[in-house]
């Protein structure tokens, strides 16, 4: 093979590139790292599903393939890629607009919509738009992530407080977490809060504790890492323990075990009308978000990104 085709070959697919100098040390240490996503990701995927909209096992389903094709095609050693916060909650704007109650065709919207997504993105990817990454203002990103992540917030309350509260808009679900206030679930708000208040202590206070206990600097960082988990898995006994979903904590229920069987995203051209543009904002904000993302954490080691 030419040396200027292989080159270019190395463009589209980077792992060419690095895994003929990938040494045990390496494997080490991305082992290491590898656990601590695994452990960090299980929660968080559970939860973006359910602020997708979806049933909570398919955050964990959406949460494999993409790590398995970044580690081929990815070109930044900075990012990490899977289901995210911003682009849940918009999922569930775009499939929320559709009218839809049937939980299959729920699921079938979505993986269209993530369909349309992806083949956005991988065009972008072919025709090598990421330089329109430069023209991006960080105050612009920053304001953006700022405010999503306030709406975010917002959009979860209803959970905490166990309500059912509704709105697209800040100010709408303001409004009805207030007109629905009578209905505060108490013990629901107590095991919210306190798992809340928790996380907020694994943050910053767990890995100096355990520094403090005499446990190696390594060890003290995953178990950190795996605070989310361990209050996943309390706060799980405590609901079977005492069960309280029969004093009205809603419960996640059961999921399926095992892989799904592989769906096609649907064809019609009805309902691509439908998710075309979100799934083109969808497209734009997830790689202005990874970009920003990368960006930030690169830079904090001197390296560059080829977004």
């Amino acid at each position: 093979m030419p040396s200027s085709m292989y080159g270019r070959i190395k463009q589209y697919v980077p792992m060419l590139e690095w895994a003929s100098v990938y040494n045990s040390n390496s494997f080490t240490s991305d082992a290491v790292a590898a656990i601590i996503v695994t452990i960090m990701l299980i929660p968080q995927s559970l939860a973006y599903a359910l602020l997708a909209g979806l049933p909570a096992e398919m955050g964990l389903y959406a949460s494999i393939l993409p790590l398995v094709a970044y580690a081929i095609f990815g070109t930044s050693r900075a990012l990490a890629v899977g289901p995210v916060a911003v682009v849940s909650l918009m999922t569930a704007a775009a499939i929320g607009n559709l009218g839809l109650t049937s939980p299959s065709d729920i699921a079938l919207a979505a993986v269209t919509l993530a369909f349309i997504s992806g083949v956005i993105l991988i065009a972008m990817g072919v025709l090598r738009l990421g330089f329109l990454a430069n023209f991006l203002s960080h105050p612009v990103i920053a304001g953006f992530i700022t405010a999503s992540g306030l709406l975010i917030a917002a959009s979860q309350l209803k959970h905490i407080l166990g309500v059912d509260a509704h709105g697209h808009t800040l100010v709408e679900l303001i409004f009805s977490l207030i007109d629905h206030r009578d209905m505060i679930n108490p013990i629901t708000l107590g095991l919210g809060a306190s798992t809340l208040a928790f996380l907020f202590w694994v943050r910053k206070g767990l890995k100096p504790a355990l520094l403090n206990m005499g446990l190696a600097p390594r060890t003290a960082d995953i178990l950190a890492k795996a605070g989310p988990v361990g209050a996943v898995v309390v706060t799980t006994l405590i609901t079977f323990l005492f069960d309280l979903s029969s004093y009205g904590v809603k419960i996640v229920g059961t999921v399926p075990m095992g892989l799904p069987p592989l769906t096609t995203p649907s064809f019609s051209p009805a309902l691509w009308s439908q998710l075309l543009m979100s799934g083109v904002l969808i497209s734009l904000i997830g790689f202005v978000e990874s970009v920003s993302v990368a960006s930030t954490l690169a830079a904090k080691k001197r390296q560059r990104i080829a977004p």
